[in-house]
C-alpha cells in the first residue's frame, strides 16, 4: 500500500479531494468516526491525518511514503525528502509586514518577530541585514503594535488581519503552496506505485487550473 500523510484542517480536506479526483478514493475517510487510519485495499492506499507541521517528519522517517506539506514548512525545517509536485492548493505568500509608514533606515539591528526563524534569517542574510529574531507562535501582529518588534515575517493570505491592525506588507519573500513530498527510500522501492500516483495527481492539478 501507499501510506499517505494528510495535513489536518481545511487544506487537508482539499488535498484528499484532489487524491479522490485522481482515482485514489477511500470512502471510510468521509465517515463520521474516530478512526485514525483509513485504508482502501482495492486502490492500495492508506491515509492518515496529522498536524500539518508533522507531515514532513512522518515522511522523512518512513512512517508515510508520501505526504502533503506547505512550502513554508519545508523551507523552515528542511526535511530530507523529495519534493515531487506543486499541488496548487493553499496559495499564499511569506512576507515582511510592518506598521503603516514604517521605513527601515538600516542604522540599527532590525527586530523581527516570527515563527519562521530560519526563513527570516536566510532572507535577511542575503541582504546583509543585521537582525534580532524574536520567536513567537501566535498573534504575531501584536509584536510591532506593542513595540516588541519592528517588523514581522509571516504568512499572508488576504491581508485583512494586517489592514485591520494598521500593518502593511513591505516585502514579499516567496510564494507558498502545498507540495507533494516523498520518502527517499519509498520513491526508489515503491516506484511502481508512486510514479503512477504522481502522474495522475499532476493531470488532475492541470485539469483544475
Amino acid at each position: 500500500m501507499i501510506k499517505i500523510a494528510l495535513p489536518k484542517g481545511r487544506l487537508g480536506e482539499k488535498v484528499y479531494a484532489l487524491f479522490e479526483s485522481a482515482g485514489y478514493e477511500c470512502p471510510s475517510i468521509r465517515e463520521n468516526n474516530r478512526k485514525l487510519i483509513f485504508e482502501n485495499p482495492e486502490k492500495q492506499v492508506c491515509y492518515f491525518w496529522v498536524k500539518p507541521s508533522d507531515v514532513p517528519v512522518y515522511v522523512e522517517r518512513g512512517a508515510a511514503d508520501v505526504g502533503v506539506a506547505g512550502k513554508d514548512i519545508l523551507l523552515e525545517h528542511g526535511p530530507d525528502v523529495y519534493e515531487l509536485l506543486d499541488l496548487g492548493l493553499g496559495r499564499c505568500r511569506m512576507a515582511v509586514a510592518a506598521p503603516e509608514g514604517f521605513r527601515d533606515s538600516g542604522e540599527r539591528t532590525l527586530k523581527v518577530a516570527t515563527k519562521f526563524a530560519n526563513i527570516a534569517r536566510r532572507f535577511y542574510a542575503e541582504q546583509g541585514r543585521d537582525i534580532d529574531i524574536i520567536p513567537l507562535n501566535g498573534s504575531i501582529e501584536l509584536a510591532p503594535l506593542l513595540g516588541l518588534s519592528d517588523v514581522i515575517v509571516d504568512i499572508v493570505e488576504t491581508g485583512t488581519t494586517l489592514r485591520e491592525n494598521r500593518l502593511e506588507v513591505v516585502e514579499t519573500i516567496l510564494p507558498i503552496s502545498a507540495r507533494l513530498i516523498a520518502n527517499q527510500a519509498s520513491w526508489r522501492f515503491k516506484a511502481d506505485l508512486l510514479v503512477p500516483l504522481v502522474r495522475k495527481l499532476e493531470g488532475t492539478v492541470k485539469a483544475n487550473d
